[in-house]
């Protein structure tokens, strides 16, 4: 339990580095989320290499190391570009993996916020569940329709 608070505590000096006005710093457990807004591609690699940059040192002051493998990096964006959207974004001194979508205390952010990946997933969810409840369902077994009801209404 103390080794909890004395992580939690380094950890919390990670949020409070001085990013730039364009740099917001999001944590909720171990994860760690890095948005930057900027005009344009190459502005946002500038501004999120510089940002990991400040985090690497933070980290190799703590004596901590992330883990550039599991880390990934997304470009967020309703606009259409003319310019190539392949960014190139380094955490210990290694390319990051871009990706079209992530997942993140459960909810799945696509690259232009439709959340249509995270709709389908939550029906697949509630398909699984509405066969699993039909299965207990059968007249010679199973549960009577009064407390399929009462699950289905809490």
């Amino acid at each position: 339990m103390l080794r909890a608070r004395v992580l939690e505590h380094q950890y919390n000096s990670l949020l409070n580095i001085q990013f730039t006005h364009h740099t917001k710093a999001i944590a909720f457990s171990d994860d760690l989320v890095i948005m930057t807004k900027a005009e344009s591609i190459p502005e946002a690699e500038n501004i999120m290499n510089a940002e990991l940059n400040k985090i690497s040192d933070w980290a190799r002051e703590n004596k901590l190391k992330f883990n550039e493998q599991k880390s990934q990096v997304m470009l967020m964006t309703r606009r259409k570009r003319k310019e190539d959207k392949e960014v190139k974004i380094y955490l210990n001194n290694k390319t990051l993996i871009q990706v079209r979508s992530i997942k993140y205390l459960g909810i799945i952010f696509d690259h232009i916020l439709t959340f249509r990946e995270h709709v389908n997933y939550m029906a697949d969810i509630c398909t699984k569940l509405i066969f699993s409840l039909t299965k207990s369902t059968k007249l010679t077994w199973g549960l009577q329709h009064a407390a399929l009801k009462t699950i289905y209404t809490i």
